[in-house]
């Protein structure tokens, strides 16, 4: 008799960052895995508490080569950019954004919210552009909650934030296949995982789940096997899941800082541009800005999984 290989891959336990002033766990890129599907750069953010007198300050800093979701679970973040918006991110909102050839952005906390304090929950990720698509014009995408498929049955609320799942298709305008999911599940509830995209992986944000026997607790992403139909269960507490995933990517990319890109020269070319303060500012945050990081190098991203080279 064969016996069969257990469903996770991967079990990826998120490193500490402190981010503007907040701490936040990084889950990718890993060591045991760098990408899933377009998915190169994830953070959970918090949940933790920012008191009175207190907020959120990341300082205006680039990007390239990327598109980038803040999802909030709890809390509000104001977001600028170089192409002129200002809007906030408040819980289960999409707000992508594009950098392609190049964008500036900066993620603070206003003034009333540094007053009272709140508290944050939430995740950032990072996805590669096609390699077509990395040249592409910055832009900014919102989508308000209404907007996004929302699916309520036998225990699983769940709200398809980007890409295609579960029969639905979200309005986000992503440019790879890609699904990004946001899950809260009863006790015992069970949420299917199919077949349908390549490279697949669970973030337990709260609680924890059951997947081919085998229990994982809050606080770990779990990277699934290709190919097989899952079936993720609650644990008796209930659980709250991030579900990604997507097609492998076209090819390796380069990462450094916020640069990501095909091209170790054009992540270099943007290293230089940021350095001479070539990039444009963001309106009504011009004063201050996140310098080049120095002695750090580029790391060349193998595919989410080197056997699928």
């Amino acid at each position: 008799m064969t016996e069969l290989a257990p469903p996770v891959d991967i079990i990826v336990v998120p490193r500490a960052h402190d981010v503007g002033g907040f701490e936040v766990r990084r889950a990718l890129p890993a060591r045991e895995k760098q990408m899933v599907g377009p998915f190169i750069f994830l953070d959970r953010i918090g949940p933790g508490r920012l008191e009175p007198g207190h907020g959120l300050d990341v300082r205006p800093h680039p990007h390239i080569g990327l598109a980038t979701i803040t999802y909030l679970h709890q809390g509000q973040i104001m977001h600028r950019d170089s192409t002129g918006v200002r809007q906030a991110i408040d819980p289960g909102e999409v707000n992508w954004m594009t950098a392609g050839r190049g964008i500036v952005h900066s993620e603070r906390t206003d003034a009333p919210l540094r007053a009272t304090g709140q508290t944050m929950s939430g995740f950032q990720s990072w996805m590669a552009l096609p390699k077509t698509e990395e040249e592409r014009a910055p832009s900014f995408e919102h989508q308000p909650v209404s907007a996004l498929p929302f699916i309520e049955d036998k225990g699983v609320a769940l709200r398809l934030i980007a890409g295609t799942g579960w029969g639905q298709v979200s309005p986000t305008s992503t440019l790879w296949p890609l699904f990004y999911a946001d899950a809260v599940l009863a006790p015992g509830a069970v949420v299917p995982l199919d077949a349908e995209h390549e490279e697949r992986a669970a973030f337990i944000a709260e609680g924890s789940i059951e997947v081919g026997g085998v229990a994982h607790e809050q606080g770990r992403l779990l990277i699934f096997r290709a190919g097989d139909a899952l079936a993720l269960r609650a644990g008796p507490l209930g659980a709250r899941l991030l579900l990604l995933g997507g097609a492998v990517m076209d090819g390796p990319r380069h990462i450094f800082w916020n640069f990501v890109s095909s091209s170790h020269e054009r992540i270099e070319a943007a290293k230089a541009d940021w350095a001479a303060r070539r990039f444009p500012l963001v309106p009504g945050d011009e004063e201050e800005y996140i310098p080049l990081p120095e002695n750090r190098k580029i790391r060349a991203e193998s595919r989410p999984d080197s056997r699928n080279e």
